[in-house]
């Protein structure tokens, strides 16, 4: 899997402002500071694709990008940011919920985690949210190369238990340094294309 082509379409704050086409849909979701924007710049080798900012909780509105022309990444607002106040806090939640419960071409969700870290109590309710609502979720554990080999299997062990991983749903170490990772969430991608 190759991605040739990425263009961002639109931002909306709510689903009636969506594309409506009937092609596979991919949601990046995680915490304000995961680093959400990076990693779409990394997989679409776009380095302004998605808009990056040294302060946490840049994106507000769903930012929907048309990828190989032939399937969509959307990028949702980050969660657990303390400076955002809490009716914006609510209006990204509201966001969110409407469009994983809604959205039919949504097929799998990327759900991004800091490798270092467990995950935190935000990260947990995302992900039984998502099992709620029946969504497949790939785990993206960011920031890999800062980890010491030697804790590796003990940081992916305490990811996975904290999450309560279900065995549908996948795993990846990745790090935007070295590029780890990466073609395996792009073979992940194209497995999903192939199912649907």
């Amino acid at each position: 899997m190759e991605i040739k082509s990425a263009e961002f379409v639109i931002s909306a704050v709510k689903n009636e402002g969506l594309p409506v086409h009937n092609e596979v849909e991919f949601m990046f979701c995680g915490r304000s500071n995961v680093g959400k924007s990076s990693f779409i710049n990394l997989l679409t080798n776009r380095k302004k694709l998605a808009k990056t900012s040294a302060s946490p909780g840049k994106t507000q509105t769903l930012n929907v990008f048309h990828i190989n022309a032939s399937f969509y990444f959307v990028d949702v607002p980050g969660y657990g940011y303390a400076q955002v106040s809490k009716n914006v806090k609510a209006t990204f939640g509201k966001m969110i919920e409407n469009y994983v419960i809604q959205r039919e071409n949504l097929k799998l969700v990327f759900l991004l985690v800091d490798f270092r870290h467990k995950p935190t109590e935000d990260d947990v309710l995302m992900y039984q949210f998502l099992k709620y609502y029946h969504r497949k979720v790939c785990v993206i554990a960011t920031k890999s190369d800062k980890v010491k080999n030697s804790e590796r299997a003990k940081n992916k062990a305490l990811i996975k238990e904290t999450l309560n991983l279900h065995s549908e749903d996948s795993f990846i170490v990745t790090s935007a340094e070295s590029r780890e990772g990466i073609s395996l969430v792009l073979k992940k991608i194209e497995e999903i294309l192939e199912q649907n």
